[in-house]
């Protein structure tokens, strides 16, 4: 599908609060969100590209980072390029032994419809309707994603409904970096689980869940991102009942942010570096980290995950807080 430079109109949400979001209705996509830091100006803390068009072009979206981006229909992986629901197989594609973020064509890849824009500037909700089967996905959905700026919070709230009984996982791919550029490894991290998912080379979960105490995933305590165990992260987060899933905050802009979530896992990715494309800041080695709220990968293939299943007549619901302060 070629989208043309037109047809991507931008969003800017802002509050007395100080917080200002650039949205697009390509991929229902978060640019930019610039923060109040201790120095009394503001930060972008999620990594963008330097123009809209940019998001649309062939050299962009070849590498795969998805910059801010709403995924689906299927947020995560999963294996065998195929799941069955109700005794019926179906097929999803696979590209070099890997079915991500919804497929070839996922909804991070789609124009979405600017539904509603309150008349304060601080909430837009957008919507895009997937076709049945569509990357192999059944039934037909229709999707929601609402952004709103509340005091010193963006909440990101996804809803979803279908015709027929298939499977649904939606999230923010945001990148965050509390100092606006450079790297996170001088952040502060911790994350409120007890367990992580095994998962094979292909980073496919083997269905088991392992504890993170006293490991690599164990952040149970503030710690420095870059400590000795740091190898980068590419893992689920398996949350318990507190709803607030993981703090990051850096001493460089003062900033802290909270991450409260309704779903069970948080996955979390530190890219290592980005690749050549028109970043609107310079950063470096592990430039930031995603939080990505969500159902497990690969639920639809392991029956002792969280259901992913979406039943005609029921509403899918994600709801994500990013709370913002600073550090006292």
């Amino acid at each position: 599908m070629e989208i043309t430079k037109t047809e991507i109109k931008s969003i800017t949400l802002q509050n007395k609060a100080g917080l200002e979001l650039t949205l697009l209705n390509y991929g229902a996509t978060i640019q930019s969100l610039k923060v109040p830091n201790a120095n009394g100006t503001k930060t972008d803390v999620v990594v963008g590209l330097l123009n809209a068009e940019d998001y649309a072009k062939n050299s962009y979206k070849e590498h795969n980072i998805f910059l801010g981006s709403s995924v689906g229909r299927y947020a995560g992986r999963i294996s065998a390029g195929k799941f069955s629901i109700e005794n019926e197989v179906y097929k999803i594609p696979v590209k070099n032994g890997l079915h991500l973020h919804g497929g070839n064509e996922g909804f991070d890849k789609k124009l979405w419809t600017i539904e509603t824009f309150s008349e304060d500037h601080s909430s837009v909700t957008f919507s895009y309707e997937s076709k049945h089967l569509e990357e192999g996905y059944p039934g037909h959905l229709k999707v929601s994603v609402t952004y709103t700026l509340e005091e010193a919070n963006l909440d990101i709230t996804y809803k979803a409904t279908t015709d027929k009984t298939t499977v649904v996982n939606l999230t923010n791919h945001a990148y965050f970096n509390l100092d606006g550029s450079g790297s996170i490894l001088n952040h502060t991290l911790q994350i409120n689980n007890t367990h992580h998912l095994d998962v094979d080379e292909n980073l496919h979960p083997s269905g088991k869940l392992l504890s993170s105490d006293k490991t690599r995933f164990d952040f149970k305590k503030e710690s420095i991102i870059n400590r000795e165990d740091f190898k980068g992260f590419d893992d689920t987060f398996v949350l318990g009942k507190d709803k607030i899933a993981a703090s990051l905050s850096s001493k460089e802009s003062g900033i802290k942010m909270v991450v409260i979530t309704n779903q069970p896992a948080l996955v979390i990715y530190t890219k290592d570096k980005f690749p050549a494309v028109p970043l609107s800041a310079n950063y470096s080695d592990y430039p930031a980290i995603c939080f990505e709220a969500q159902n497990f990968p690969d639920a639809p293939n392991n029956k002792n995950f969280p259901s992913s299943i979406l039943q005609p007549g029921e509403v899918y619901e994600n709801k994500t807080r990013f709370s913002f302060s600073l550090i006292s």
